[in-house]
């Protein structure tokens, strides 16, 4: 019995199914090898977490640390093109403020209630504040400091007379025409009295500063002698 020969031949829908499933594994094949070369970077196995550097080494998991571990745009502090970093200087257009001007000192009239009242008044040329006397020499002298007038307080009844510099000596004639309110004589009006009397009171009262306005005569000596009121 003759035995049938197989057809060379295959049916249409099985050389179909031979070309689609070739087509897809094509395909899928180069998906997966543009995914391996140069396409998007690969999950990590921990779920999309990335791994921190740690100080001195490398992070943990696998693959390089990524961008958070280095703070982009890290400030520069050299000096070379493109200008350096805003805290390094400061902004073009600030500018330091400028120091205040120290407030001018008030006039001493502004505190003591003599307004216009001038400290530095010129010394006066015949006005003295006297000490004592001296007989040296076998000639009277007056001890005496030269001085101007101060600023009188609110509260004063006058200005009172600063003495400068040292103790000079003037001579005085023993004829001098000599006036003196209080202390030395129970006055307010100045009344005269003798040389030797108002030696006598200096000798009883040394250095009591009181104000005198003098004249001197021809030869230097002072031949007039009128107390000044002084508070």
């Amino acid at each position: 019995m003759a035995t049938p020969r197989k057809s060379d031949r295959h049916r249409p829908g099985t050389l179909l199914r031979a070309t689609v499933i070739s087509a897809s594994a094509a395909v899928l094949a180069l998906t997966l090898a543009a995914c391996d070369g140069g396409g998007s970077p690969k999950a990590s196995p921990t779920g999309g977490h990335t791994a921190t550097a740690q100080p001195g080494g490398t992070g943990k998991g696998t693959g390089a640390p990524s961008a958070a571990a280095e703070p982009a745009d890290a400030p520069t502090t050299g000096t070379g093109s493109g200008g350096a970093s805003a805290s390094a200087a400061p902004a073009a257009g600030s500018t330091a403020p400028a120091p205040a001007k120290p407030a001018k000192p008030a006039t001493p009239g502004a505190t003591d209630g003599s307004a216009g009242c001038d400290h530095k008044m010129p010394i006066s040329p015949d006005e003295v504040a006297v000490y004592r006397y001296s007989p040296e020499g076998g000639s009277l002298s007056l001890i005496v400091k030269h001085g101007n007038w101060g600023c009188a307080p609110a509260d004063s009844d006058g200005a009172p007379f600063e003495t400068v510099g040292k103790e000079t000596a003037i001579p005085m004639d023993q004829a001098a025409y000599v006036t003196v309110t209080n202390p030395i004589v129970e006055s307010t009006e100045n009344q005269r009295i003798g040389v030797q009397e108002f030696l006598d009171w200096l000798d009883a009262h040394p250095n009591s500063e009181l104000v005198f306005r003098y004249h001197r005569g021809a030869d230097g000596a002072i031949d007039s002698l009128e107390e000044e009121f002084t508070p």
